[in-house]
């Protein structure tokens, strides 16, 4: 078990911006060339280092696209040396190659993540603002699966594609995935002009994950979206807040370990800003002049973070503030307030759940 106030569950380093892609929900606005103010291979084995004072933390390789690093191998290594579990998030892009997925697991890479935002080329070409794009992540799966890689899918849901979110089942059980991580669009970045869900939408879309988590052959996690904890608590005892076990070791915590920005996760960017998340761009301090340790557990923000009664509005009066929350990271970006009211919430704090259990999206 994981103490959040000294840890965090979950490290994200991005590791680069630069990206063949141009998503349209892209919280990095991520660039076509590296930016030469990144942290270089010293630096970012300097960085891994100090990370694994935390102990055993998940350190996710992200970007932009990782692949886009010719040093990004010899950085896994050095990670999972030092004792740190590694996972991949590259780009489908024709880097994401049979050799190349063969290389991140013989640097020690536990897991890869691909980004699947559709169930069709039409709609998932649509949001990565490149043709071919699904046919690309499909052939990038083909190739971690070839080399044995665990497989985990993440999808961004917005109003333009949650009426794919039921039609992407069929491929996750076919591609036998341990996790699908449906990720609430938070609007920064390019993603500010998305429409986001409304806060009913949220709701009746966590319900019907939590009914498929009974269910399905995966594990489901609910990204930026905390209130997925409290919903899970109100319908079902067989998850309520329960962790997971995998066999590459990326476990999620248990009942009493709800992550949330700042608490139990944290963000490096590739200059070295340290921030609660990625999509809350408030940063703690740079790793170049400070420790990434120290920032997660000393800094004024990332304490203000792990402190439920600093919350405002109903997230501050919610009976199950310790368990969710509230997004910090879509409080912020609508509000301006990271700790304002997550406005994708419509529980009223006190009052029974009148969520319906939804038989399909709609």
């Amino acid at each position: 078990m994981v103490d959040f106030d000294l840890a965090p569950f979950t490290i994200a380093w991005e590791v680069t911006r630069a990206c063949a892609y141009a998503c349209v929900h892209c919280r990095a606005d991520a660039q076509p060339q590296r930016n030469p103010r990144e942290l270089d291979t010293i630096e970012g084995k300097r960085l891994i280092d100090r990370l694994a004072g935390f102990g055993r933390p998940i350190l996710v390789l992200t970007g932009g696209d990782p692949l886009m690093r010719r040093d990004l191998y010899e950085l896994a290594r050095h990670a999972d040396e030092r004792g740190l579990r590694v996972s991949l998030t590259p780009t489908a892009t024709a880097l994401a190659t049979r050799a190349r997925m063969h290389q991140a697991r013989a640097a020690g890479v536990r897991r890869v993540a691909f980004s699947l935002d559709g169930a069709s080329a039409s709609v998932h070409d649509r949001f990565r603002g490149f043709e071919g794009s699904f046919e690309r992540t499909l052939t990038g799966i083909d190739n971690a699966r070839a080399e044995g890689m665990p497989l985990q899918i993440n999808t961004t849901v917005c109003a333009h594609n949650v009426g794919e979110l039921e039609r992407l089942i069929p491929l996750l059980e076919r591609w036998a995935v341990v996790q699908w991580s449906v990720f609430f669009l938070v609007p920064v970045g390019r993603g500010r002009t998305l429409p986001m869900l409304t806060a009913e939408q949220h709701e009746e879309v966590l319900g019907w994950l939590c009914e498929l988590g009974e269910s399905a052959s995966f594990d489901v996690k609910a990204t930026a979206a905390p209130q997925f904890r409290r919903i899970v608590r109100q319908r079902s005892s067989r998850l309520a807040g329960a962790g997971f076990r995998f066999a590459d070791g990326l476990d999620r915590p248990g009942p009493a370990k709800g992550v949330n920005d700042g608490r139990g996760f944290m963000f490096v960017s590739h200059l070295g800003e340290v921030m609660p998340s990625g999509f809350l761009p408030l940063s703690a301090g740079n790793v170049r002049e400070g420790d990434p340790v120290a920032l997660y557990r000393e800094s004024p923000l990332f304490r203000e973070l792990r402190d439920p009664k600093v919350l405002k509005g109903r997230c501050g009066r919610c009976e199950f503030r310790e368990v969710c929350g509230g997004s910090r990271a879509r409080a912020f970006a609508v509000t301006g307030d990271h700790l304002a009211s997550d406005p994708s919430c419509p529980y009223l704090p006190g009052r029974p759940s009148v969520t319906s259990r939804p038989a399909g999206l709609r």
